[in-house]
C-alpha cells in the first residue's frame, strides 16, 4: 500500500542528513548507529520483570503455523539475559525445549524435543512437529533454564482424503502498530472456533515513527523509531509487534497461515527495489530485502516451501486447498498510471515459475474449493466518474495520480497479462469454485472476478474474491478525516456503478473477516471495530457474502454463520 504520510522530521541525532535526498524520502539511521541504539528503546517498552531477570524469559509469546495433517510448526523467542534484546546480537546460546500434549494441562504428552537458540537466529526457535493426528487440537509450551513460556493451542489439518464438513478461518491484513490497537486479533482469539487464521500481508510496517499513523497521529510509537533497513532493525520491529497482548493471544489460540505483502519489506516492493527505498543512501536493495526476509522467517511460524518465498500450498481434507502467493519477490517494477506497459506480456506480477505452479495446482486440485491467498486485489478496479471530493482522497489512498485515471498498478491491474492468462486457464480447464482471499487495499470488498470486465455481467465470471479491510491502517474516511462510515455512502455506489462485478465495498471501516466453508458454499462474514485506537474496542458483524458451489458468483447472505 502506498504511503500517504511521508515525513521530513528528524527522529534522532543518529539519523543521516536529509538534504541530499528526495523530499518524498526519509533517510534512516546508519547500520552502526542503529545497532548502538537498539537496546535502550526496546528495553523501555518491555515488562519490568525483563529488565531485572537473570533467568531466561519468554517475552514475545508463542505461536504455531502452517498446519499439516500430521504436524504443525511451533515458534517462540527466548530472552536468555536482559541485554539479549532483539536485533542486538547479544546473549548466550540457550537450550530451549518444547512439550506437545493432547490436553491444556500438558499431562498427555505426545512429543518432546529441544534445540539451541542462538544470537545467529535472534534467539528465535522453530520446531516442526510431526507424527501428530489429523484434525486434532494440541497444546504446547516451551521451557528454558527453569522458565516456561505461556501454553499455546494449535490444531492440525484434516487428512488429505477426509470428508470434512466445515472449515472456519479468521482473515486479516494491514495491521499498523502506530495507527491503533490490535483489538481485531483479540476478538478472533476469543471466538475459540477457528481451524486457523490467515494473515494476508502487512503484518508489520517499515516506516519511521510519525510517517504513517492514524489520520496523521501516532497512537503508540513503535521501535526502532527510524525507518527499518538493517537486519537488526527488522528483527526489532518484529519483536515490538509481538509484544502486543492481543496479537500474542491470537497466536496462542490457533495456527496462523501467513504471506507477506510489501511492508514486511518496504512500500511498493518489487523484485529490484521499492518506492520506499533509496539505493545507496539506504544501502543496496538486495541487502535490505534479504535482511527483511531473514527476519520474517525467524520471527514468523511460516514454513517456506521454496527458500526465500512465501508461496506454498496447504490442504484441508477433500473440502479445500489453499494456494498462498508471493507477489513481491518476482514482480516487475510498477509502471506509471496510464502507461500501456500494464499489458506487456514481458512484465509479471507472479513470475513464470509461480504462475505455472498456481495454474497446475488449480487444475490438479480434487477438493471442493480452491482458495488462493493473494496480497493484492485481482479483480479489476476502475475509479469511474467520481467527484473530485472523493476522487482525490481515493487516489491518494491507492497511491494513484490524482487526475482521475482508473488503475492501481500495484495490484493485478498493473500486470494484466498474468491475470488474463490465469483467468483464461480457469475457464479453459473448467476449474470451478476458485476463491481469492485478499488484503492490502484497506477496504472490504465482495467481488466476482470477470473474464472481461468491460462486458460484465454478460461475460463470464471465472472466480470470486473476498477482500478484508485493514486491522488499523488508514482507509478512505481516515484520509478525508470525517467520521467513520461517512464516505462509503457516497463512494460505494459510484465505485459499484463503474465496476459491475463489485457486489459490495466498504471504504471506511476497520476490522476482520471470518471465512466459513462447507461443501455447498464459502461465506465471508465481515466484522468491524468500534474504534481502532481503543484497546477495549468492540466488534460487530457488518455484512456477509457467499459464493455457492458451481456458480462463480457472489451473493449476499443476510446473517453471519
Amino acid at each position: 500500500m502506498t504511503s500517504r504520510h511521508r515525513s521530513s522530521e528528524s527522529v534522532a541525532s543518529a539519523i543521516a542528513d536529509t538534504d541530499s535526498l528526495s523530499p518524498r524520502r526519509r533517510s534512516v539511521v546508519k547500520a552502526a548507529a542503529a545497532t548502538a541504539v537498539l537496546a535502550g528503546p526496546f528495553a523501555a517498552a518491555l515488562p519490568a520483570r525483563a529488565a531485572t531477570a537473570q533467568a531466561p524469559v519468554f517475552l514475545h509469546g508463542v505461536a504455531s503455523g502452517d498446519p499439516l495433517p500430521d504436524g504443525v510448526l511451533l515458534w517462540t523467542r527466548v530472552t536468555p539475559v536482559p541485554e539479549a534484546t532483539p536485533g542486538s546480537g547479544l546473549g548466550p546460546d540457550t537450550e530451549v525445549s518444547w512439550t506437545v500434549a493432547r490436553d491444556k494441562a500438558l499431562t498427555d504428552v505426545v512429543a518432546k524435543g529441544s534445540t539451541l537458540a542462538t544470537a545467529a537466529s535472534d534467539h528465535t526457535v522453530k520446531a516442526d512437529i510431526r507424527g501428530l493426528r489429523p484434525a486434532t487440537d494440541y497444546w504446547f509450551r516451551f521451557s528454558a533454564g527453569g522458565a516456561d513460556s505461556p501454553v499455546g493451542r494449535t490444531r492440525t489439518a484434516p487428512s488429505a482424503d477426509a470428508a470434512v464438513t466445515g472449515l472456519r478461518f479468521g482473515v486479516v491484513s494491514c495491521a499498523n502498530w502506530e495507527a491503533g490497537r490490535f483489538s481485531a486479533y483479540r476478538h478472533l482469539a476469543a471466538r475459540g472456533d477457528l481451524d486457523a487464521w490467515l494473515h494476508l500481508g502487512d503484518y508489520i510496517y517499515e516506516y519511521g515513527t510519525g510517517e504513517y499513523g492514524a489520520r496523521g497521529e501516532v497512537v503508540r510509537p513503535h521501535t526502532p523509531a527510524h525507518e527499518i533497513v538493517t537486519l537488526a532493525d527488522y528483527r526489532l520491529r518484529h519483536a515490538t509487534y509481538k509484544t502486543d497482548p492481543d496479537l500474542q493471544a491470537l497466536h496462542a489460540k490457533a495456527p496462523v497461515v501467513a504471506i507477506w505483502d510489501d511492508h514486511e519489506l518496504a512500500n511498493d516492493a518489487w523484485s529490484g527495489g521499492a518506492e520506499n527505498h533509496t539505493e545507496g543512501a539506504e544501502g543496496a536493495w538486495a541487502a535490505r530485502r534479504n535482511a527483511a526476509k531473514q527476519a520474517y522467517f525467524e520471527w514468523m511460524p511460516v514454513r517456506p516451501a521454496i527458500a526465500g518465498t512465501t508461496y506454498r500450498r496447504l490442504r484441508f481434507g477433500k473440502l479445500a486447498d489453499l494456494s498462498l502467493l508471493d507477489l513481491r519477490s518476482f514482480r516487475s517494477q510498477q509502471v506509471p498510471l496510464g502507461d500501456g506497459r500494464v499489458d506487456d506480456p514481458d512484465r509479471t506480477l507472479t513470475g513464470r515459475a509461480q504462475l505455472d505452479w498456481l495454474k497446475a495446482g488449480l487444475t490438479a486440485s480434487d477438493t471442493t474449493w480452491r482458495l488462493v491467498g493473494t496480497s493484492v486485489m485481482i479483480s479489476p478496479f476502475a475509479l469511474g466518474s467520481l467527484p473530485a471530493s472523493l476522487l482525490k482522497p481515493l487516489a491518494k489512498l491507492l497511491g494513484l495520480p490524482q487526475e482521475g485515471l482508473a488503475l492501481n498498478t500495484d495490484q493485478w491491474d498493473g500486470y494484466t497479462d498474468d491475470r488474463r492468462e490465469l483467468l483464461a486457464h480457469l475457464r479453459a480447464n473448467a476449474v470451478r469454485n476458485t476463491v481469492f482471499l485478499t488484503g492490502d487495499i484497506h477496504m472490504a470488498w465482495a467481488n466476482d472476478v470477470p473474464v472481461n470486465a468491460g462486458t460484465y455481467p454478460l461475460s463470464a465470471s471465472a472466480a470470486t474474491e473476498f477482500v478484508v479491510t485493514s486491522v488499523t491502517s488508514d482507509n478512505l474516511d481516515d484520509i478525508v478525516k470525517v467520521p467513520e462510515g461517512t464516505v462509503s455512502g457516497l463512494a460505494a455506489p459510484l465505485i459499484r456503478a463503474a465496476n459491475r462485478h463489485v457486489h459490495w465495498v466498504d471504504t471506511d471501516r476497520h476490522g476482520y473477516g471470518v471465512l466459513d466453508i462447507t461443501a455447498e458454499r464459502a461465506q465471508m462474514d465481515y466484522y468491524v471495530l468500534s474504534d481502532r485506537t481503543a484497546s477495549d474496542a468492540t466488534a460487530k458483524w457488518a455484512r456477509s457474502y457467499r459464493t455457492r458451489s458451481g456458480t462463480q458468483r457472489v451473493e449476499r447472505a443476510h446473517a453471519p454463520v
